[in-house]
């Protein structure tokens, strides 16, 4: 659990940095995420260096030989602020080579984590010796002992890209991510795949669900052998993101995931079809590309130049048969009307199975972005099998709509028992699992509770009118309007008839009004008389 304390000194962090001249939201979550590194670095030496006193044995495969003790987080941290930046630009001497703490990290060996396997082409921006010593002793402060509080507090810092209202597109809300995991109910046998990973947060998020879920299997040798050498899978071509994504999963215990880094839709994907078996993805919206950039086969479902098009043209590929997907698009690939949005919604509904639109509202991804989008689910069949559509209106998503996205709701001390139908609730516990406080929040105020359950029971869906929150849609009528996904189009508006005054009764309550406003004013100027 993030404690408020962890979330001040993480602040204080954040605050650190950009008093010292480093402003950019990704150079300093990636400045941040090397100090990390390089901590958690030493605090595997250590451990090594317990299992061989303990065993009385000379430790195997160090990371830190005793020549390069002196460039250790546990060695340079007590330094003064101008020989703590020494070691980390001039370095010391190791087998007759001039090396500092920074490009030591950055040559270890690729095994070792998928963080250090996209080390090349790191950059340390950290200039001054004051920033550098107050960022390393507020980092030696924070609790990095429990993995859900390091992945935790990693999530912290990765939601401060949005707040700081940069590059915003490489970050899903969470509770987004979470609903889109609850609905695909990823499986111990899955191999997951975000094609546009990002911060990897989708990847966090299933592994998060099946430690919650399926916690026995982490006792079984075939699963943890698949968990560590198949299961997470992404695709990112910033390779900046690529390290901060693999920080972020590292920190959340998952050390060695598939993360490659290319760009998705390129030549360089082309070999990967028929691989996953769940796909979640959020991948960029607005986008073009030339056509002799695009992998050629992504061009046979729908001859585009949109990204957001391209990319659901390359998870069906990637998917393998019975393969299942949930994808983030906007509204515009639900009723646009050009050739490639109309093939690529075809080839959904005829070519594999469409099972649920979820509509969400345009606040979702403020304040970096006021599109309104969606969350496509399907399966690869290679051989349809949609017979109806389920359609849910989201309205309200547990935070206000608008640039502040503040959190809706009430804190209370009740029992569950004397919540009203219409509420829902979460709780916050301590460390030991013990309550702390209730939060409760009502249907309007968040839909994603009740877009769970009717999801998880469909046999109560079939019957919903179409004035309903949610609907099905037979795919025949899909197919009859042009394959249009947007629930405006099949969603009913019940009108109800407003009764008004007669005008003349209206026009004699104003005039009432009048008399009784200029009655108060004379009172008012004999009192001022």
């Amino acid at each position: 659990m993030l404690t408020g304390q962890l979330r001040n000194e993480v602040d204080k962090l954040w605050e650190t940095f950009w008093t010292g001249g480093i402003t950019n939201p990704l150079t300093v979550i990636e400045q941040i995420t090397y100090l990390l590194f390089l901590r958690r670095l030493d605090q595997q030496q250590l451990l090594k260096e317990k299992q061989a006193s303990e065993l009385d044995m000379p430790i195997t495969d160090p990371i830190y030989p005793e020549a390069a003790t002196p460039l250790r987080w546990s060695s340079f941290k007590n330094l003064d602020p101008e020989a703590m930046i020494d070691r980390f630009t001039r370095g010391i001497t190791l087998n007759g080579e001039q090396t500092n703490v920074f490009d030591y990290m950055k040559q270890l060996a690729p095994e070792d984590t998928a963080f250090a396997n996209h080390m090349k082409g790191a950059t340390f921006m950290i200039s001054t010796p004051r920033l550098l010593d107050r960022a390393v002793q507020l980092i030696d402060k924070l609790d990095m002992d429990d993995r859900d509080t390091k992945g935790d507090l990693y999530e912290y810092l990765l939601s401060k890209i949005a707040s700081a209202g940069q590059n915003g597109q490489f970050r899903t809300p969470r509770h987004i991510i979470q609903l889109m995991v609850d609905m695909t109910l990823p499986t111990p046998t899955d191999t997951i795949c975000d094609p546009s990973a990002g911060t990897c947060g989708f990847l966090v998020a299933a592994d998060e669900y099946l430690r919650r879920e399926h916690q026995d299997e982490f006792y079984k040798k075939d699963f943890r052998a698949h968990y560590n050498s198949a299961m997470f899978n992404g695709l990112e071509f910033d390779s900046s993101m690529m390290r901060i994504g693999a920080m972020n999963l590292m920190l959340h215990g998952i050390e060695r995931p598939n993360l490659l880094h290319v760009d998705a839709l390129s030549e360089e994907n082309a070999g990967i079809t028929d691989r996953y078996s769940l796909m979640l993805a959020n991948p960029p919206f607005k986008g073009s590309l030339d056509y002799d950039f695009v992998e050629p086969s992504l061009l046979k479902v729908a001859k585009t130049k949109k990204t957001e098009l391209l990319f659901l043209a390359l998870m069906l590929r990637m998917l393998r048969p019975g393969g299942r997907a949930a994808v983030i698009v906007p509204d515009g690939v639900l009723f646009g009307s050009s050739r490639a949005h109309k093939a690529i919604r075809e080839a959904i509904v005829e070519e594999h199975q469409l099972q649920g639109v979820v509509s969400m509202p345009s606040g979702v991804f403020k304040p970096y972005a006021g599109v309104s989008t969606a969350i496509l689910l399907f399966t690869k069949t290679n051989s349809g099998g949609t017979d109806q559509v389920w359609f849910y209106d989201m309205q309200a998503d547990g935070y206000s709509l608008d640039d502040k996205r503040g959190e809706l709701g009430r804190r209370m001390p009740e029992q569950p028992e004397q919540l009203a139908k219409d509420e829902h609730l979460s709780t916050l516990t301590d460390p030991h699992g013990q309550v702390i406080e209730y939060r409760v929040q009502k249907h309007e105020e968040n839909n994603i509770p009740d877009i769970l359950h009717r999801w998880r029971n469909a046999e109560g869906e079939a019957e919903r009118p179409r004035t309903a929150q949610s609907f099905y849609v037979p795919v025949q009528e899909i197919r009859d309007n042009a394959y249009d996904l947007s629930i405006n189009r099949y969603k009913e508006i019940e009108y109800q008839a407003v009764d008004y005054d007669p005008p003349q009764e209206l026009l004699a309550r104003i005039r009432q009004l009048e008399a009784e406003r200029a009655q108060l004013m004379q009172e008012l100027e004999n009192m001022l008389d």
